[in-house]
């Protein structure tokens, strides 16, 4: 989901099995990731309907997308599962958000895939801990500081200028 003013993108690694059965980003409510991304945008995503969540995504210039196109995962919703992985054309995705500015890594693993695909495109990449349950070693207090980060690209309000070509 991205709009051409996306000015950040923020991608997981790969739906979890609630997600897929409900076609919907983070569908797990015990995954913070709509609790994270509200409080660093300070809007209260978590009370709204998911398509209003979305649309206060998209007004914010943010964008959302998974770096794993496929792979193999079985019986567990666990990023630790994922094997075979085939990624997602980031650059390619990248190239088509003049505005985009930032790219955020929704925990390790999405960092770790999608970080190489995105080195010299001149955008911020952000590692951010990860929003999902089985991601219990950080407490909320400190997660929430660390996705203050993406703030910066969202919540000036002023047109985000394009990024430079060189």
């Amino acid at each position: 989901m991205t709009a051409p003013d996306t000015r950040l993108l923020i991608l997981g690694s790969l739906p979890g099995e609630r997600s897929l059965a409900q076609q919907r980003y983070y569908a797990h409510p015990q995954n913070r990731f709509w609790h994270l991304v509200g409080h660093a945008i300070g809007a209260d995503l978590s009370g709204l309907p998911y398509e209003q969540r979305l649309a206060t995504l998209l007004a914010h210039g943010i964008g959302l997308w998974d770096v794993v196109a496929s792979a193999t995962r079985t019986n567990s919703s666990l990023d630790a599962a994922i094997r075979d992985v085939a990624a997602n054309p980031l650059a390619e995705l990248a190239a088509t958000l003049p505005r985009l500015q930032a790219v955020a890594f929704n925990g390790g693993t999405a960092a770790r895939i999608g970080a190489p695909l995105l080195e010299g495109s001149g955008l911020s990449l952000l590692p951010l801990p990860s929003s999902s349950p089985a991601y219990a070693a950080m407490p909320l207090a400190e997660k929430e500081r660390r996705w203050q980060a993406i703030g910066k690209f969202v919540g000036s309000g002023l047109p985000a200028s394009p990024r430079q070509s060189i």
